[in-house]
């Protein structure tokens, strides 16, 4: 006999109700009809609403098709096993879950096909445990989502990559892993949002394929909620002048007091790759668009001790840097600016910031002025 039910939760809403719906769809194929399948929206917010759906699950799995067959049913969006929740927490809850339990000991599988998708789940609750180990069940990890503000990039889930090398598949395209990165931090890791940016771009390529590239996603996806903090920063180290100019200006629209922090974000991002950019020319890391980790490790032991022992993560130092955000996000720009173009460009923030200073009305035409010199220095050296 085989598992009384299929069971799914995890820490990413979309992706479990994807994989949910995907397993019952193919686990309804052989459905008589359209009556032998049912789906009940168990999302509650009171424990009324929780009996309610409770009560349509079990006429569900106990009322066979009036044809024979197979029965299929999928409770949906269960969010009864949160302990974050008035809901979860409350005896009501309890016992709308310990009823379902119950249901769930009695289901014959040879006859009724049941879906379970929960979310969001307490994991270390005994009913979730219950769940997942008397069903057959699938755990979604999609490691957290993405933030600009954190010192280290949040590399992108497998469970993510997957989802996106799904979608490009069945689209006849390709997307390489820069794009899936720089993807990923646009959206901020939400998924449900991601897809559809992917399916934007899978349109933009046409009938015709191609490539999904991070020139494409730098140029046609805009950064959502705290992202558009560090789009121009991005923009204007892709060395694509005409997209920094319009990341900028879109970004002093929407914060128009920014400027101070836009400051930092390109200050801290420089420190970075003047030091990257030295050890690449004093040979001590190969010069190439990806980080050299085998000597990166090596310069840090050498130079360990011009810093302090116990060094707190900082742009100053950076062998406090993670190494994958270093050669994922900082180490490409190095191809674009000499040693002597990135000191310029660091003095030119002091003297830009200076200038904001004197005229603190005018923070966007500032920054035009020093993208404009910074880039045209950087498209000279590529020329």
């Amino acid at each position: 006999m085989g598992a009384r039910f299929q069971f799914f939760d995890g820490d990413d809403e979309f992706l479990v109700e994807r994989a949910a719906r995907t397993r019952f769809e193919e686990f309804s194929q052989d459905a008589a009809d359209d009556f032998s399948r049912e789906i009940i929206d168990a999302a509650s917010q009171k424990v009324d609403d929780a009996e309610s759906a409770l009560d349509a699950f079990i006429s569900a799995v106990r009322t066979l098709p009036m044809f024979g067959g197979k029965k299929y049913v999928w409770l949906r969006n269960m969010n009864w096993l949160s302990t974050d929740s008035v809901l979860g927490r409350s005896e009501g809850g309890e016992a709308c879950v310990a009823r379902l339990l119950k249901v769930l000991e009695t289901v014959e599988p040879e006859s009724v096909g049941v879906v379970i998708s929960a979310f969001p789940a307490n994991r270390v609750r005994s009913a979730t445990k219950w769940l997942e180990a008397n069903g057959e069940s699938t755990v979604i990890k999609s490691a957290g989502k993405a933030s600009p503000f954190a010192k280290t990039a949040a590399k992108v889930p497998d469970a993510v990559v997957e989802l996106m090398e799904s979608e490009c598949r069945s689209s006849g395209v390709k997307i390489g892993s820069a794009a899936r990165q720089k993807l990923f931090d646009k959206t901020g890791g939400n998924t449900r949002l991601l897809l559809e940016e992917l399916r934007k771009l899978v349109t933009y390529l046409g009938a015709d394929g191609g490539e999904i590239t991070a020139a494409l996603v730098s140029k046609l996806v805009s950064d959502f909620g705290e992202g558009n903090f560090f789009e121009p920063v991005e923009a204007f180290f892709s060395g694509d002048l005409a997209l920094a100019l319009e990341t900028l200006h879109r970004f002093f629209f929407h914060n128009p007091d920014g400027a101070r922090p836009l400051f930092t974000a390109l200050q801290n991002r420089t420190r970075l790759l003047i030091q990257l950019r030295a050890l690449m020319d004093s040979g001590e890391i190969r010069a190439t668009a990806r980080l050299d980790e085998a000597g990166f490790a090596q310069a840090a032991a050498v130079h360990a001790k011009h810093f302090e022992a116990d060094a707190e993560k900082t742009s100053l130092n950076v062998f406090t840097q993670n190494v994958w955000y270093l050669g994922n996000s900082i180490a490409p720009a190095t191809q674009l600016f000499s040693l002597r173009q990135l000191t310029e460009l660091q003095l030119g923030l002091v003297e830009g910031f200076a200038a904001l200073l004197a005229r603190p009305g005018e923070p966007e035409p500032i920054l035009r002025e020093l993208f404009v010199r910074g880039l045209g220095s950087a498209h000279a050296r590529r020329a």
